[in-house]
């Protein structure tokens, strides 16, 4: 098997890369708590009565700068919104760069610069790193790891019969946006990306129905909503039906995908969550939610089931009813 670009864009064929190969090939996976066979967000270390998470991710984007962030706001959100959805306070970030000889020095500091203010966003110290400086012309490439701690870790395997599925926004705007700009297509209002970190989304449904109640989550990034909601389905042995007319897109989104052929579904983004609560707290999640600057689009999209285990199931704004499939990669190469 020859490595496509697909494989690293967070849909089947990037699953089937790690199952067949990466985990085969490593045996030391877990240290007590959740490992890297369950292939969630990030890795959780038992420590006295808490949970110290543990997280670390690439990013790679073309264009480094794009309509609402660049690469360096990429980076900090990407892992402090992996450490979000496993339940844990972010504590720390180490970032290693990886930059192209020749690379102009007034934008390495401006991605820098937007580094430093994600991370007070959250707030989030950045306390360690590594730099590297290669040949090969690749602009640059960002890996951060993050550590936070959870009093109750949460996996992406929790959803159970009767949980309703929220949404903290509108979804495919990263994807959209970046795909939109490098292709030149304009709109009435400007399509920016939503990267931003979540934390405090995330802590304040938890300050508001407990993290007991809060059965699942998932940020939905590489091939966006729709892997995300198989995931859960699939690790959670569960069904998820969600109703189209409940999912918040923006118009521009929607005008987008219309465009260029993609589902806004399979579309990345970087500023969202999808939360999976039991169903006689979703109405405080929801409120909780849109309380926040980043949650006010947040939506109660659907419910858990019993039926069609392992499968999430779209019910269209005219009554009929689809599989909501995963795609194989993320269809908008290059952007997280």
């Amino acid at each position: 098997m020859k490595i496509r670009l697909e494989h690293g864009a967070g849909g089947e064929l990037m699953e089937e890369l790690i199952r067949e190969v990466i985990l085969k090939n490593l045996t030391l996976k877990s240290a007590g708590g959740i490992g890297l066979e369950a292939l969630d967000d990030g890795a959780t270390i038992p420590f006295g009565d808490k949970h110290i998470v543990f997280t670390i991710d690439g990013h790679t984007v073309k264009p480094l700068f794009f309509p609402g962030g660049d690469i360096g706001r990429l980076a900090v959100s990407g892992t402090v919104n992996d450490l979000a959805v496993m339940g844990a306070k972010p504590l720390a970030l180490a970032n290693s760069m990886i930059i192209e000889v020749g690379f102009d020095e007034t934008s390495l500091e401006k991605i820098l610069k937007s580094m430093d203010e994600t991370s007070r966003e959250v707030p989030v110290p950045i306390i360690t790193g590594d730099t590297k400086v290669v040949e090969d012309r690749i602009g640059m490439f960002i890996i951060t790891a993050g550590v936070g701690i959870a009093e109750r870790p949460v996996s992406d395997a929790g959803a159970q019969v009767g949980d309703a599925v929220l949404i903290s926004g509108t979804i495919g705007d990263h994807g959209m946006a970046i795909m939109s700009y490098r292709e030149g297509i304009a709109f009435e209002s400007d399509l920016k990306s939503d990267v931003a970190p979540i934390w405090d989304v995330v802590n304040a449904v938890a300050d508001t129905v407990g993290w007991e109640n809060i059965h699942a989550m998932k940020d939905p990034t590489r091939a966006g909503l729709s892997n995300a909601l198989n995931e859960i389905a699939r690790k959670s042995n569960v069904g998820i039906l969600v109703r189209e007319d409940r999912i918040p897109v923006k118009p521009e989104v929607k005008a987008a995908s219309e465009m260029l052929g993609i589902s806004p579904y399979d579309v990345a983004n970087e500023g969202k969550v999808v939360m999976i609560v039991a169903k006689e707290y979703a109405e405080e999640a929801l409120e909780a939610m849109r309380k926040t600057d980043k949650g006010k689009d947040a939506a109660i999209i659907g419910e858990v089931l019993r039926e069609y285990p392992g499968k999430v199931v779209l019910e269209t704004g005219i009554g009929g009813k689809r599989f909501m499939e995963p795609p194989e990669g993320d269809p908008v190469p290059r952007i997280c």
